[in-house]
């Protein structure tokens, strides 16, 4: 077990293995849910995207030729397994 302390100001560093086993880069967030018994989950933040987060996603990269469904639903699965969609979560 890991133990922290808590600074005057009421912050709380996370040792760097702490982040690693976390998957939390600098810049990410972290969600923090309290429970009952004076206890806490903390995880990473997972992103959450949007169906307008897609549009112009291929723009560029099919240097002018016409995809079929099929590829781009194949592209459109890469890209979510690239930004962590296909994690689970707990």
């Amino acid at each position: 077990m890991t133990t922290l302390t808590v600074t005057a100001r009421g912050q709380v560093t996370f040792r760097k293995e702490v982040l690693q086993h976390l998957g939390i880069k600098p810049g990410d967030k972290i969600e923090l849910a309290l429970l009952p018994d004076g206890r806490a989950e903390l995880r990473a933040s997972q992103p959450k995207g949007s169906f307008r987060d897609l549009h112009g996603f291929l723009k560029g990269k099919t240097n002018g030729q016409v995809l079929t469904i099929e590829e781009i639903d194949e592209a459109i699965a890469e890209a979510g397994a690239a930004a962590g969609a296909g994690k689970e979560l707990r």
